[in-house]
């Protein structure tokens, strides 16, 4: 069993799950769930600026490997700076929903930065935009974020997301790395079989 740090994380990506997949303002996200390939949950993602802007937080992402079978979380930092007109600050639950290899991929392999990655479309279903479902279509990831708080500027685009490997040592054992515990299934912990089972009903 992990630690009350990490394993709160994974109790807390259960719960943004559980409001985002079962909210009205989200309508096609469990659909866009039964077809996934993996998901990323990033239960509480803060930003704050005046005039230079700056976010981050910590998510888990996971696989999936048939229908019911979920791996296990991978740790996950997402983060971002950036210059501009911008005022406020708001904490956001964030769930990409990952519908095909490549988009996978793209997120383990590296520093992976949104609006940078040649290849890889991410399609911004937030809350308000219409049509989320039609315009996922041929998209490699779905994004569907709830947002609490006023935020004027910026956006998902040049945020970065990379794995956090010290957060998966702790969790899993030492050595325990990103590709490892999602492509490999190297790796277990029980405290994430609720998570996992949550997801498994869609």
């Amino acid at each position: 069993m992990a630690d009350a740090k990490r394993q709160a994380l994974v109790n807390d990506a259960l719960a943004a799950a559980q409001r985002v997949l079962e909210s009205n303002e989200f309508p096609d996200a469990p659909n866009q769930l039964k077809r996934a390939r993996a998901v990323l949950i990033l239960p509480s993602f803060a930003q704050a600026a005046f005039l230079i802007g700056g976010a981050g937080g910590r998510g888990v992402l996971m696989a999936r490997y048939g229908a019911g079978d979920w791996g296990y979380p991978a740790f996950m930092t997402m983060g971002s700076g950036s210059l501009g007109l911008q005022i406020g600050g708001r904490v956001q639950e964030i769930l990409l929903i990952v519908l095909t290899d490549k988009g996978l991929n793209a997120l383990l392999d590296s520093r992976f930065k949104f609006g940078a990655e040649g290849g890889v479309t991410v399609i911004n279903a937030g809350v308000g935009i219409a049509g989320a479902t039609t315009g996922a279509v041929g998209a490699d990831i779905v994004a569907y974020s709830k947002a609490s708080g006023l935020f004027l500027g910026g956006a998902l685009e040049g945020s970065y997301l990379e794995p956090d490997n010290d957060w998966n040592a702790l969790y899993y054992g030492q050595g325990a790395r990103g590709r490892d515990i999602v492509m490999e299934r190297r790796y277990t912990n029980p405290g994430a079989n609720g998570l996992r089972q949550y997801l498994a009903r869609y």
